[in-house]
């Protein structure tokens, strides 16, 4: 049974990676003051109306690094793929 949820996590990642693009979340964190951890941009995307797809990749971003700037963000989610 672990490989198959193993597999449905990462499938659930490429698909959400499918749907929001990087210029996509950036819209939603338009504002944000850097450097931002994970869940100040969680919580700044929630107030500007993110949906699901950008939320759940802001949600696998690690928790104890700070972002310098949308660039290092970006890097970040790409990696997440």
């Amino acid at each position: 049974m672990y490989p198959l949820v193993k597999m449905e996590t990462t499938f659930m990642r490429w698909t959400n990676m499918a749907k929001a693009n990087p210029v996509e979340i950036q819209k939603h964190l338009k504002g944000v003051d850097y450097p931002a951890g994970k869940q100040e941009l969680i919580q700044h995307a929630r107030q500007q109306k993110a949906d699901q797809d950008v939320l759940s990749i802001l949600e696998q971003l690690p928790d104890n690094v700070e972002f310098s700037n949308p660039t290092d963000l970006n890097k970040a989610i790409g990696d997440i793929q």
